[in-house]
């Protein structure tokens, strides 16, 4: 599947890099294409372009606050999470929202 999303902590120090490179990494590893926008104490990293949201299946938001310019995603299947659980279990939160997205769209793999 093809991932765009956003984290964001409080402070936007640690966290907010952690989760975007953790979800990036499980993400290629599970064999999605996944861009994560940081906004955070730095501003704006790695911003999300319109044809990325254009071309994405969903989008994540890891955030602890409100992120920036989230009216760009309307219109797309937007799947929220604490962006703690970003940092040592993305391959778990990518796969639960992979999961999700498959069984909404009705193409839900049969794992037996």
């Amino acid at each position: 599947m093809n991932i765009v999303g956003v984290t964001s902590c409080i402070a936007g120090l640690a966290h907010t890099p952690m989760a975007a490179k953790s979800l990036e990494k499980e993400g290629a590893h599970l064999g999605h294409t996944v861009k994560i926008e940081q906004q955070g104490a730095m501003g704006i990293l790695n911003r999300i372009t319109a044809a990325e949201v254009a071309a994405a299946d969903f989008v994540i938001i890891a955030a602890d606050r409100a992120i920036e310019e989230e009216e760009r995603f309307t219109g797309k299947l937007i799947i929220r999470v604490k962006i703690g659980q970003c940092v040592g279990h993305a391959a778990e939160v990518i796969a639960k929202c992979v999961a999700a997205v498959e069984a909404r769209n009705g193409s839900g793999k049969d794992k037996s």
